[in-house]
């Protein structure tokens, strides 16, 4: 859910105009009463006190069930629109980020951020320091983020290890809710029999893919929802699936399933013999894992640079020079050779500019943690909450017991009462639970993601191909050559951090290191404005 509140005129033109933006994650976080509200209140409190005329107001209300935000989009294509403002107002960095291409889009509008509750404001004059930190942030929301989501997965997983297929169900099945409240699978009547006749087709050999595609097409097999008539690819991933021999896997386990199974463990095992043998017919030539084939393009043509093995030892890299790509000679392209050695110290030098020293990084994993208290306190008063409600709801029961010995309620209330408030009390736990672990892996991720960086260059050097390839994708883009020489662009926040390094070193050459890594690396009173109250 998403609204946007517009303001009241203001007739004072005068005045510095800002947008702000407010957010929370979920309907039961807007309940709980600190988020929305206490945002904007704060908001509002901090353009008063700064000067500053709220031209808008965006909040975006996400459940999981939400897709994108809208109030997000409306914001950008506001701020776009008006040149004017250039000034947004939000709690802090959570609040604006979900991910790394939010990230990137306000950075484009060049805007003035302000966060009041973490003390900070950034804009393109700020330091390279302050950018850079405030990029570990967004990753560490980001990560943040993806930790707490993997409580859903964790839940999913103790379905599964009941025997309960936990997500949405593949053509055949039909998703109900079960005697006890849970959510379980059961044969569709209308399509379980068309997929039971495609495994008897294919598993006698006599059909390919496509041809038992276009039988059970006509039998009337489409999507559930669209109507629309399935492809091959939908096919194959049916005669694939496992769940239909009444077993299934997930996260690479196997689990015997407690729903009924359409077609026989014997006959879905004859159906993966039948592809598996075509699969090794298809002839398929051995190739090494070159490191870099794929990550480099070509400056000249733009075709992709490649790995090739010459004299059964030696690594060369070409571009591929596709004629149909290049704009020029394709065959002068492919004559420019260079040797994988040389391409890897390339790298290596280039990541070297990530590294600072021992000193450096304990400085900013200091800021880190500084600017983690206030996260903390907001994680410390939400665990407080949920184990207020955990005795209430323990002390309901202890009393419930009595007055079962008393005779005061009779056995069936007091079971009916007892469970439902023990599956209430589960809850809170689990809840507990995943902030306290949520809230650890914040600052480790934070942590992980500095020593990453500065340690890249050492693990580059030690790395297996593909693991090199991994590396680099994951702190490198726009990756090229001309005529052998690699040209790459850091991804943010690494570029900050390579851009801050560089300056550090320069400025020791002619400062003395102490003050010197102060002046670039500790920000000064004018960018940190304190904690706010």
């Amino acid at each position: 859910m998403a609204k946007t509140l517009k303001s009241a005129h203001f007739t004072n033109p005068s005045r510095k105009q800002a947008v702000i933006y407010a957010r929370v994650s979920s309907k039961e976080q807007e309940k709980e009463g600190f988020s929305i509200p206490a945002q904007l209140k704060l908001l509002k409190e901090y353009a008063a006190a700064q000067g500053l005329k709220v031209a808008q107001e965006y909040v975006d209300v996400e459940t999981a069930k939400t897709t994108g935000r809208n109030a997000f989009g409306e914001m950008v294509d506001y701020l776009k629109a008006h040149p004017s403002i250039r000034t947004l107002l939000v709690e802090k960095t959570d609040r604006l980020y979900r991910n790394l291409k939010d990230w990137v889009t306000v950075d484009e509008l060049d805007v003035e951020i302000h966060f009041p509750k973490e003390g900070v404001v950034l804009s393109r004059e700020s330091r390279s320091s302050e950018k850079f930190m405030h990029g570990i942030k967004v990753l560490m929301a980001k990560n943040y983020i993806d930790n707490l989501s993997e409580e859903a997965r964790k839940g999913m997983q103790e379905k599964a290890e009941q025997g309960i297929w936990p997500t949405k169900t593949p053509l055949g099945y039909r998703n109900v809710i079960g005697p006890d409240g849970k959510k379980i699978i059961v044969i569709d009547p209308a399509v379980a029999p068309i997929i039971a006749k495609l495994f008897e087709w294919y598993a006698t050999g006599q059909y390919s893919v496509r041809e038992v595609t276009v039988k059970v097409r006509e039998l009337g097999l489409v999507y559930r929802k669209s109507g629309v008539k399935v492809p091959a690819s939908t096919v194959n991933a049916i005669l694939r699936n496992r769940l239909y021999s009444g077993q299934f896997e997930w996260n690479g386990k196997r689990f015997q399933g407690s729903h009924e199974a359409i077609v026989s463990p014997e006959l879905w095992e004859r159906v993966q013999n039948v592809m598996d043998g075509r699969l090794r017919k298809k002839h398929r030539r051995a190739t090494r894992d070159f490191a870099f084939s794929g990550l480099i393009a070509c400056t000249a043509c733009g075709c992709a640079v490649v790995g090739e093995i010459k004299k059964e030892r030696y690594v060369y890299y070409h571009c591929t020079g596709h004629a149909d790509k290049c704009q020029g000679n394709p065959a002068t392209c492919r004559r420019k050779y260079v040797r994988e050695e040389v391409l890897e110290k390339q790298f290596t030098e280039l990541l070297g500019r990530l590294h600072f020293d021992h000193e450096v990084l304990e400085w900013v994993r200091d800021a880190l943690h500084a600017s983690h208290a206030d996260h903390r306190r907001e994680h410390e008063e939400a665990i407080k909450r949920h184990q207020s409600e955990s005795k209430r709801l323990q002390d309901r029961i202890n009393a419930m017991y009595v007055d079962k010995l008393d005779g005061v309620v009779d056995s069936a209330f007091y079971n009916k009462m007892s469970n439902q408030w023990r599956d209430e009390l589960n809850r809170c736990q689990h809840e507990i639970d995943r902030l306290q672990n949520a809230d650890k892996s914040y600052m480790d991720e934070g942590v992980k993601i500095l020593e990453l960086a500065s340690n890249a260059q050492k693990l580059f050097e030690k790395q297996e191909p593909r693991q090199k390839r991994r590396l680099l994708n994951f702190l490198l883009s726009n990756c090229s050559w001309d005529d052998g020489e690699v040209t790459a662009t850091f991804r943010q926040p690494f570029d900050l951090l390579a851009e801050t390094t560089v300056i550090a070193a320069n400025s020791l050459t002619t400062t003395p290191a102490i003050s010197a890594k102060s002046d670039i690396w500790l920000p000064d009173q004018g960018s940190n404005l304190g904690p706010a109250d």
